[in-house]
Order: C-alpha cells, then sequence, then structure tokens
C-alpha cells in the first residue's frame, strides 16, 4: 500500500470537493442577487467567508488523514521509513562482518 499516493488522492478528491462547493455557493449568491435577497456585498463577503473556512477545515482533514492512515500501517504492521532504514544499516554491517569473517577464513 502506498501511503503516500492515498493521501495525495485523499486530499485531491478534497480539493475537487471544496472546489465545487465553493462554485455552487458563488452561483447561488449570484441567484440571491439577481433576486435581489442579497446585496453584491453581502454575496462576497459569505463567498470569502465560507472559502475561507473550508480551506481551513481542509488543512485540519489533511492531518487527521495523515494520522489515520498513520495509525492503520502501524495497525496492519508495516514498518515505517526510519525503522526500515535501520533495519537496511543493520544488515548492511552483518553482510560486511560476515565477509570479513568469510575473508580470515580463507587466509
Amino acid at each position: 500500500m502506498d501511503s503516500n499516493n492515498l493521501l495525495k488522492q485523499l486530499l485531491m478528491l478534497g480539493v475537487g470537493t471544496t472546489s465545487l462547493v465553493l462554485e455552487k455557493i458563488k452561483e447561488a449568491s449570484e441567484d440571491w442577487v439577481k433576486d435581489g435577497k442579497i446585496d453584491p456585498d453581502q454575496a462576497s463577503e459569505i463567498l470569502n467567508d465560507i472559502a475561507s473556512r473550508l480551506k481551513s477545515e481542509q488543512g485540519n482533514l489533511e492531518t487527521l488523514i495523515q494520522r489515520q492512515i498513520r495509525n492503520v500501517m502501524q495497525d496492519l504492521g508495516v514498518p515505517r521509513q526510519n525503522e526500515m532504514d535501520e533495519l537496511r544499516g543493520r544488515i548492511d554491517r552483518l553482510e560486511r562482518q560476515v565477509r570479513e569473517l568469510e575473508n580470515k577464513q580463507w587466509r
């Protein structure tokens, strides 16, 4: 499971959803302005307020998704990158020690 790819896909879904919501709100506010229910300044203020809130929530969503993916991967027993790096280092040291012992044996 490529967690970075999954995270990117989820974030892109969130960005797309946010864009769609903002577009629909913009359309609705334009209709309200045409119908005289609100003035253009109010429509702009509403749209800016909602856009700001959605962007703020999107950041929170990104953090939540990252935490959830990390938890799921941990539950599945998938090692973290630093654990893999540590194991690679240990394997390299052991291989070096084996080669040194083999070289001593053949001398």
